[in-house]
């Protein structure tokens, strides 16, 4: 249509920035909308205006890459940027358009296929339009931002060997090239358990990709990693990406220094003594320390015991990652 034009998506951009940030000043300040497959579909608004534009991107995630394990093979998701208060009209008119152009696409009926959409998660207008299309919410990136030193509190020590308060017995260390074993061993965890929500997807190669990703992450000094043990026996994992390694999920959020707590996990017979709360707090205080601004995670969302967990932590919902499988399953 003759006015969506760049002017009009760059002012529709500011607009959703705009009124993201009334929404949550975690959010990043302007709403890029990114080329995708085809014209950006439109929802019609008062006085000529577009209430609102979208763009489906595709993705291809090959075979033998880590980050298939994070979800299907095909994704093709749908980027939407909304201009009022109320979304559900133009996110409903949207969404149908989207459906129709999935179904005129090859293998959209593939079971390694998706229709996502990551939505802010205090957008609750779109929520009912969301699950009216078939859509469920899967997964969770939640935030933490960084928390002021209290004045005359001395700084953090990231010496290894830190102790819990309160527990003697259990011992937190840095995680290093020696730990190679039981890094990935507690990283399968997560990734095992994450599977039973849909947030994660078991493939051949994932075991020897998780392996060789945390051999050279658990090669950098200083270290990124923690171990928590209680008589020299691991119990428990906390494994954060440094911010030149976050930036591909950076612009989720405000402006400044993010890292991205890719791993927390503690073994079954140890969870509800507090093993993952003196990981977290020992983590946060080194982030802080070395002057992390934001720390962003992804969680299952139909995982129990993830979202009382963090919030606990001082973590909060930002995005909600909504999907549908088949992508052609859209409604």
């Amino acid at each position: 249509m003759p006015w969506v034009v760049r002017d009009a998506v760059d002012e529709i951009n500011r607009a959703v920035g705009r009124r993201w940030q009334g929404l949550d000043r975690l959010l990043p300040p302007r709403a890029e909308l990114p080329e995708g497959c085809a014209a950006p579909f439109v929802a019609a608004g008062a006085n000529g205006r577009p209430a609102g534009l979208a763009a489906c991107c595709h993705e291809h995630v090959k075979a033998g890459t880590l980050n298939q394990t994070w979800g299907t093979a095909d994704r093709f998701s749908l980027i939407a940027r909304l201009r009022e208060a109320d979304t559900s009209a133009a996110l409903d008119d949207l969404v149908g358009q989207w459906r129709d152009h999935l179904a005129g696409l090859p293998g959209t009926g593939a079971g390694d296929t998706a229709a996502m959409i990551t939505w802010p998660a205090r957008d609750v207008s779109g929520v009912t339009t969301l699950l009216r299309h078939g859509l469920q919410p899967i997964t969770v990136i939640a935030v933490r931002p960084a928390r002021p030193a209290a004045a005359g509190r001395p700084a953090h020590s990231e010496a290894a060997g830190s102790r819990l308060a309160g527990d003697e017995s259990l011992v937190i260390r840095e995680a290093g090239p020696a730990d190679l074993d039981v890094v990935t061993e507690l990283e399968m965890g997560v990734i095992r358990y994450d599977a039973l929500f849909g947030a994660a997807i078991l493939r051949p190669a994932t075991e020897e990709l998780v392996r060789a990703e945390t051999q050279a992450a658990l090669a950098v000094r200083p270290a990124w990693a923690w171990l928590a043990g209680r008589d020299g026996e691991p119990v428990g994992l906390v494994h954060v990406q440094p911010p030149e390694q976050s930036r591909w999920i950076t612009g989720m959020t405000r402006a400044g220094v993010t890292a991205y707590l890719q791993t927390m996990f503690v073994r079954t017979g140890d969870r509800g003594g507090g093993v993952g709360e003196a990981l977290v707090r020992h983590l946060h205080a080194v982030l802080d320390a070395r002057g992390v601004d934001t720390t962003l995670l992804h969680f299952a969302q139909l995982n129990p015991l993830s979202a009382p967990f963090w919030s606990r932590m001082g973590y909060r919902p930002l995005w909600t990652g909504w999907e549908v499988r088949p992508a052609a399953s859209l409604r």
